[in-house]
């Protein structure tokens, strides 16, 4: 896991709080608070899970090199909201590895809804899962068309922005870098948000879901 970045994610909660899970479900877990772990091929040889915590940072060339590599070698990479999808804004590399990049949250903090996609609700990221409500930010994204969308969110008419009104907006999606299996979720932006429930077992679910197989 690395955490750092932007402190108003509270990059630190959230990665204490997935850490404990992730031990919970028998994970070793190692927590990096330098980028410059994705240039050490040994310990990303290593590793069957990536979980990146770093908003509005800028990866080097070397850092995003050596986290495509290992993705595309098998390890998974997954992670929330500006952790994973604002980092690294200038690196179109990192952006097509993630499948999509935060554009704005027109409203800041307020209250909205989140439906699993009808046509996935067999995939064991969302199953059982229904629509629930968060009071966060609604993140409005550019997105890759190759993802594999598993909830979304429908946004409502915005004094500023009145072109977004009715736009359905993946909130949770899934793709594939080479071997590598990638997961986003795009809530997250405080810990308390994963004090709800569906929230939670959405990124704990999505955590193992990317996680490196044996049989990879």
């Amino acid at each position: 896991m690395t955490c750092g970045g932007w402190e108003g994610h509270e990059p630190e909660q959230t990665t204490d709080r997935f850490a404990a899970i992730l031990r919970e479900e028998g994970f070793e877990v190692t927590i990096s608070r330098s980028l410059d772990v994705y240039t050490d091929r040994e310990a990303m040889g290593r590793a069957d899970l990536i979980v990146q915590t770093w908003t509005q940072g800028e990866m080097t060339r070397e850092q995003v090199g050596g986290l495509r590599e290992a993705v595309a070698g098998g390890c998974g990479l997954a992670g929330w909201h500006g952790g994973i999808i604002d980092s690294s804004r200038n690196s179109p590399d990192y952006q097509f590895m993630t499948g999509g990049q935060w554009v704005a949250h027109p409203d800041n903090i307020i209250d909205y809804e989140v439906q699993p996609v009808p046509g996935e609700r067999d995939h064991p990221i969302v199953n059982g899962i229904g629509r629930f409500a968060m009071r966060s930010e609604q993140y409005y994204c550019l997105v890759d068309p190759s993802n594999r969308v598993l909830a979304t969110t429908t946004f409502a008419a915005r004094k500023q922005a009145p072109w977004v009104e009715g736009t359905v907006m993946p909130v949770v999606w899934t793709r594939f870098w080479g071997r590598g299996r990638v997961f986003v979720n795009a809530l997250g932006h405080v810990d308390a948000d994963f004090e709800v429930p569906e929230a939670e077992e959405i990124t704990r679910r999505g955590l193992i879901w990317a996680a490196r197989r044996s049989d990879d």
